[in-house]
């Protein structure tokens, strides 16, 4: 009994200090922290012998169940600064929910590898663009309304809970490309990881129930204990990164995004084709 207790305090460890440094980024940039949880856990749990078949599809669902949890502590931190968009939320948010529950049924059917692509491929993208001198480039003037106002938040919505992400990986770039700003983008995004977080927890414990091969401690494709162990720091972190982020001018604030973004862009993409 000592043994295993003893084996598992390593991990018990890196979920600890995973969970400081993705609270942390939650109020620093709005990410929801997902961007740190997904590839430090799929790396505990391959060490800990979880078949690949499933690795990336409990790091996912078990990020999410966090992102729940940090989502609520981020959003608060930001919107007593007064950087929560509403009026933004109250146009995507029905969609951003929608997209979510798509995209969380259409990760059950894909393998672990496609997942990794997925998330290495897409965080690349979006590190480039926050990495380039692009601060002044907009796609439009304002947030779209009318007939084409679900795209980018169904979009956003569906490929962050594919990804185990909070939705602000995605939709502060976007954001910041319809000419908010990007203390504004980051706080509505905080938002948005409750929106995808929620129905994309449930999703992930609805479709993993039965599965034998499962690490211990699992509700579905939910690990319970890395949930235990990483929300709360989460929690308590995300206040101190939404205090950093205030004090950053707009171009260091997104060149952080960016240079974090691209190296686990690589690590993702190397575990994809290792």
């Amino acid at each position: 009994m000592m043994d295993t207790v003893l084996d598992l305090l390593p991990l018990a460890a890196m979920m600890l200090a995973t969970g400081v440094v993705a609270g942390v980024l939650a109020g620093l940039l709005g990410v929801g922290g997902g961007i740190v949880i997904v590839p430090v856990l799929d790396t505990a749990l391959g060490l800990y012998g979880v078949d690949p078949a499933i690795r990336m599809h409990v790091a996912v669902a078990t990020s999410l169940a966090c992102i729940v949890v940090t989502s609520i502590s981020s959003s608060r931190a930001h919107h007593a600064k007064g950087s929560v968009d509403f009026s933004i939320v109250k146009v995507w948010g029905p969609a951003v929910f929608i997209g979510s529950i798509l995209g969380t049924i259409g990760a059950s059917y894909v393998d672990s590898q496609i997942l990794s692509a997925l998330f290495g491929g897409i965080a690349l993208v979006v590190a480039l663009k926050m990495l380039l001198p692009l601060d002044d480039v907009n796609l439009s003037q304002d947030v779209p309304r009318g007939i084409i106002a679900p795209v980018p938040p169904l979009v956003i919505g569906g490929l962050s809970s594919m990804m185990g992400i909070g939705g602000g990986t995605l939709s502060v770039p976007v954001l910041t490309l319809m000419n908010q700003t990007i203390h504004k983008a980051v706080g509505t995004a905080a938002i948005f990881g409750l929106l995808i977080s929620l129905p994309g927890t449930l999703g992930f414990v609805v479709s993993g129930l039965g599965d034998p091969r499962l690490p211990v401690g699992s509700l579905g494709y939910v690990n319970i204990i890395g949930f235990l162990l990483i929300s709360p720091v989460t929690v308590w972190a995300a206040p101190i990164g939404a205090k950093i982020a205030h004090k950053l001018d707009k171009r260091q604030l997104s060149m952080l995004f960016g240079g974090f973004l691209f190296l686990v862009s690589c690590r993702m993409i190397y575990r994809t084709f290792a």
